[in-house]
């Protein structure tokens, strides 16, 4: 049976080199641009970096410490997309309910709530840490 063209991914003509990394940028670039205009989650949580980037320009902490804060932010936005491309996966597949499209969308979102639970203990432990909340008297 002949390969449809139109329908499979041809794997054994793949660009490589300098060309496969500018194809892979313009095509996330092209996600995060999508991203942007349709979810509303992406959007705040976009901010949230925005002002997180904000806050540890000016606060005097280590390098290590903002970094780690950086990251859990990013990371938050890493489960978004990746809860983001599990939905259109799902939407692909097929509008109707079913059970397992529901648990596949509900463990995309609980990945997302677990970033956030991450950030928030990160930047709650540093934040704790550098104004003494947890001092002995």
């Amino acid at each position: 049976m002949p390969i449809n063209k139109e329908t499979h991914f041809d794997t054994s003509n793949k660009p490589t080199g300098l060309k496969r990394i500018a194809l892979a940028m313009g095509n996330s670039i092209r996600a995060i641009n999508w991203l942007t205009k349709h979810e509303s989650a992406f959007r705040q949580e976009m901010l949230l970096l925005l002002l997180s980037l904000a806050i540890l320009f000016y606060w005097d902490i280590s390098l290590p410490e903002k970094a780690v804060l950086l990251v859990s932010i990013l990371f938050i936005l890493f489960a978004e997309i990746v809860n983001t491309a599990i939905e259109a996966t799902i939407d692909r597949v097929g509008l109707e309910l079913n059970p397992l499209s529901g648990l596949a969308k509900d463990l995309g979102s609980a990945a997302v709530l677990i970033a956030i639970l991450i950030g928030l203990i990160s930047w709650g432990t540093v934040i704790i840490t550098h104004t003494g909340l947890l001092q002995d008297s």
